[in-house]
């Protein structure tokens, strides 16, 4: 009931007024049954809009921090999160990881939709990088379809470090399911992930044409931060 009113009554409404999101391909999301939606991260903003545009109830796993914050501004940002379906989760590693595969999983479990975001992190410059491989991991444990979403000029609207959005069109490409049913009960083997994980991440990059640097986004900031300013 909570999502429903964030979506249709409180958030919904204003945030399409302003931005007046367009999409493409909404016809490639199934109208019922579990699929994951992976798409490429540029802002802070993607898990708000993709959720807005799409007519099905979906949850994206976000960072715990978003969850733990105190006083109102923290109460705020929890109920907002909270309001559009997300879904807290530790990123520290190990088995924070595992849990985080767990939690994915029994949305999927479900037969609803989840939204992923491959790189494991925002893009710090635009570029699409490496795909983390639970999301293959997740694909061929639930048995369910990958449907590869591109956001456009969210990180104009709201760019890295921004707290206040700009005013702005943004844009979702939704492309056609990537079914990897052939590697049933694969989800083991670390190479057949890579492998699924690498169609993915190829299937990002021709629907949006990003460029796209073979290396983590992680290594990608981690090598920025560094670089003489």
């Amino acid at each position: 009931m909570f999502y429903w009113l964030m979506k249709y009554v409180v958030i919904g409404p204003v945030v399409k007024a302003i931005f007046r999101p367009w999409i493409v391909g909404r016809r490639n999301i199934p109208k019922e049954g579990a699929a994951i939606l992976a798409s490429n991260h540029l802002s802070f903003a993607d898990s708000v809009f993709l959720p807005l545009v799409i007519d099905r109830p979906m949850a994206f796993l976000a960072k715990s921090d978003y969850f733990t914050g105190r006083g109102l501004k923290g109460w705020a940002t929890r109920m907002f999160f909270k309001g559009t379906g997300q879904i807290p989760i530790d990123r520290s590693g190990g088995k924070a990881s595992e849990a985080s595969l767990n939690t994915g999983l029994q949305v999927l479990g479900r037969g609803a939709l989840l939204g992923i975001y491959p790189e494991g992190t925002r893009s710090p410059d635009g570029t699409l990088y490496r795909g983390r491989t639970g999301i293959a991991r997740m694909a061929l444990e639930a048995r369910v379809p990958v449907i590869p979403v591109v956001m456009v000029d969210t990180d104009t609207v709201m760019p890295i470090g921004r707290r206040i959005p700009r005013v702005g069109r943004v844009g979702m490409v939704i492309g056609e399911p990537l079914d990897f049913s052939r590697f049933a009960g694969m989800e083991g083997d670390r190479y057949v992930l890579r492998s699924v994980t690498d169609e993915i991440m190829v299937a990002l990059q021709r629907l949006g044409e990003q460029r796209y640097d073979d290396v983590y986004a992680s290594t990608a900031k981690a090598r920025l931060a560094s670089e003489p300013h």
